[in-house]
């Protein structure tokens, strides 16, 4: 398998802008949907770079499924828990009572939705310069 972990990382960091900008213009949801992406294409990076198939959305299941030399510690796997919820919810009208995923999304989810990207994000990162040898 070619590694497309440099492909995979350049796209959660654009994400993760993304997911800073909607945040910064009040669009709340998609700072959150953003965020999840963000991290999910991160770990979806490392998971390319040791040569391994990576399967699913849930960023909390994939990060604690990777190998014990570069599995992240527990409060990274709660902040991804936390990402998981912002799945489906920050996008479909029908993941809710009644209204739109805007009319759900506060700042506060979002900068806690941008904040436990960027900390999945710099780990990631981290892994990839030590035990990949992969540089961005």
């Amino acid at each position: 398998m070619v590694s497309r972990a440099r492909d995979w990382f350049r796209q959660a960091l654009r994400d993760l802008e993304h997911a800073r900008r909607s945040l910064e213009f009040g669009d709340y949801e998609w700072a959150c949907f953003a965020a999840h992406q963000a991290a999910e294409k991160a770990v979806k990076a490392l998971y390319q770079c040791l040569g391994v198939e990576a399967w699913g959305h849930s960023v909390s299941r994939l990060l604690a499924g990777l190998p014990a030399h570069v599995r992240p510690p527990d409060d990274l796997v709660d902040a991804a828990k936390g990402l998981d919820k912002f799945y489906i919810p920050s996008r479909y009208p029908n993941a809710h009572p009644e209204g739109a995923p805007m009319d759900y999304f506060t700042r506060g989810d979002a900068e806690g939705a941008v904040s436990a990207a960027e900390r999945i994000v710099r780990y990631v990162g981290e892994a990839l310069q030590t035990r990949c040898g992969e540089g961005v």
